[in-house]
């Protein structure tokens, strides 16, 4: 049976998607020579997005398995994240498996128990326990001490000898801050996830310093609410900031963001005609909402690539160094922001 039978799409389709001749195409597909190993994953990385399976004699045999541990997915940014990582592995010829935590099931450290007694070759963890300060470090020393190379996101411990990636929350902070002042708002609030998260202590940081060195405002303790990241957390703390009379809110993630629209609404206020609301994340469909989220964008993509390449690289035998690669996050202005009044502080 000829490749392109039993529900494979056209040379024309798949040479659109992959950038390449319809002759390249009919030479990978068919097996022959004349190609560049570069265009011969493009062709297939083409097949693979456009949601069809490769023809037999294509189909590569696993390097091996690579544990992905994430959070819940019902915040939107997570399953981007897991998607990205997956896709990067794929393309590398490992198979991941996704390891998701949801409350009341399995912790972290049983999930990691499990990927080892499948014999993976290296882990990847995404806002996991390392995020959090009061947690043990030492769970991932273990591991590279039994040599099984990590990879840690969206978090840091200064005592784990492993690579790190992480957006830059003190800017993502500095950026909403500054959106905000530009747009003459004076009374700022800041609505965030409990105090003892990495990524928390430092949006917290960068709050306090664009703040003190845009608005003179260095007394900021009434404008954090420590909440759920989640959209009743984000309801919750933005409750809160508007009886201390802020006119912007900027949240730790779009759902807070969500939540904290809610608040204003149910308060009979209009954003962003009088409050204005910053996500953070710009998670999938997000420009969709009522009115359409301005967020600070995690660089998604960027950051997948890099914790997957930077495992890739200890799997093959480069010491496992301690290091964080830090990724420049960027604003994205839609509807929810506005001018502000000039308010007395």
């Amino acid at each position: 049976m000829s490749p392109l039978a039993a529900g494979i799409p056209r040379l024309t389709d798949i040479a659109a998607q992959a950038g390449v001749s319809e002759a390249t195409v009919s030479r990978v597909l068919n097996g022959k020579p004349g190609v560049s190993k570069a265009t011969r994953q493009a062709v297939l990385a083409a097949l693979d997005l456009m949601g069809y399976e490769r023809p037999q004699r294509l189909r590569q045999r696993s390097n091996g398995l690579i544990g992905l541990i994430t959070p819940e997915l019902d915040n939107p940014i997570f399953p981007a994240f897991a998607q990205a990582i997956e896709k990067a592995l794929t393309q590398y010829g490992y198979t991941p498996v996704l390891c998701t935590q949801m409350p009341g099931g399995a912790p972290e450290d049983e999930f990691t128990e499990l990927l080892l007694d499948r014999g993976v070759s290296g882990m990847v963890f995404v806002s996991g326990l390392h995020a959090d300060t009061t947690a043990r470090s030492d769970r991932y020393s273990e591991l590279i001490t039994q040599k099984v190379p990590i990879v840690l996101m969206n978090g840091h411990a200064a005592d784990v000898e492993a690579p790190f990636v992480s957006p830059d929350d003190r800017l993502a902070a500095r950026l909403a801050v500054q959106h905000l002042v530009d747009l003459g708002h004076e009374r700022i609030g800041l609505a965030v996830g409990q105090a003892r998260f990495v990524p928390v202590i430092r949006k917290i940081e960068g709050y306090r310093q664009a703040l003190a060195e845009l608005l003179g405002v260095t007394d900021v303790g009434d404008l954090i609410s420590h909440s759920l990241f989640s959209v009743e957390g984000g309801q919750a703390a933005a409750a809160h900031l508007l009886d201390r009379g802020c006119t912007g809110i900027v949240c730790a993630s779009d759902l807070m963001a969500i939540g904290a629209i809610r608040a204003c609404r149910e308060r009979g206020l209009a954003v962003p005609g009088e409050v204005s609301v910053v996500g953070y994340d710009d998670s999938p469909l997000i420009a969709y909402t009522d009115p359409p989220l301005t967020t600070v964008r995690q660089p998604v993509q960027a950051m997948a690539a890099a914790a997957v390449d930077t495992l890739l690289e200890v799997i093959g035998g480069a010491p496992s160094r301690h290091h964080e690669l830090v990724f420049r996050p960027e604003l994205i202005v839609r509807g929810s922001t506005g001018s502000g009044p000039k308010v007395r502080r």
